[in-house]
């Protein structure tokens, strides 16, 4: 026999993934930098939440990496060693030019247009220095091309490396004094084109890594 779950339980679900949603955008897209303290009391406050979905959406986030639990019971967005931006970087070169040659069958105009659009709005803003909003972009313009690989576990893992490296991102943004949008884009969408799956392989990995190692120099 089933149970349905309890009002209370179901507004406290409801609740916990509302905040869990909400605090993994921001982590992933850069809008809290690495090393930034949060308290489950000013989460809660925030979201208008009691303490227990706060709790339970710091949890999910501990174990996905995007935030670091002391045993003091601090919580903060981790400041990544070199060691570790390699090892995440060295993920990225794995995954997303697999995800990228699995989705090539079905990358049809439309699709490639569709990225050629975000690519126009990443060349937008950074010509504003809104380096949040070039992360969005950035990451949407990768998402477009990889849900057509229909390779979902595939693609949970790359988003789950993607929320790691959200805050370091937001760094590496002011390093990297972008004038235009990346270049290896260019790249990406010439081998979408052509139907070049080698040459797209090498262009995702050079574009998802390339940051990253100057962060790791």
């Amino acid at each position: 026999m089933l149970i349905n779950p309890r009002p209370a339980e179901q507004t406290a679900a409801v609740a916990h993934e509302r905040v869990y949603r909400a605090l993994r955008s921001r982590i992933m897209h850069g809008e809290i930098l690495p090393g930034r303290a949060m308290t489950l009391r000013g989460i809660g406050q925030e979201f208008q939440v009691s303490m227990t979905p706060a709790r339970e959406a710091v949890r999910r986030l501990v174990s996905e990496g995007a935030l670091f639990l002391s045993a003091s019971g601090r919580v903060s967005t981790p400041e990544l060693s070199n060691e570790r931006i390699e090892e995440l970087a060295a993920l990225r070169a794995l995954l997303e030019p697999e995800l990228a040659a699995r989705a090539l069958p079905r990358a049809h105009m439309a699709l490639i247009e569709r990225m050629e659009s975000t690519n126009s709005a990443i060349a937008g803003v950074i010509h504003t220095g809104d380096a949040i909003a070039y992360i969005r972009y950035n990451l949407e313009f990768h998402r477009t091309l990889y849900l057509r690989a229909q390779a979902p576990a595939m693609l949970a893992l790359a988003e789950t490396v993607w929320l790691q490296l959200g805050p370091t991102m937001r760094a590496l943004y002011g390093r990297l004094n972008r004038t235009d949008a990346p270049q290896h884009h260019r790249s990406i969408l010439a081998a979408l084109k052509a139907g070049d799956e080698p040459g797209l392989r090498l262009a995702v990995r050079a574009d998802v890594t390339h940051g990253l190692r100057l962060l790791a120099a």
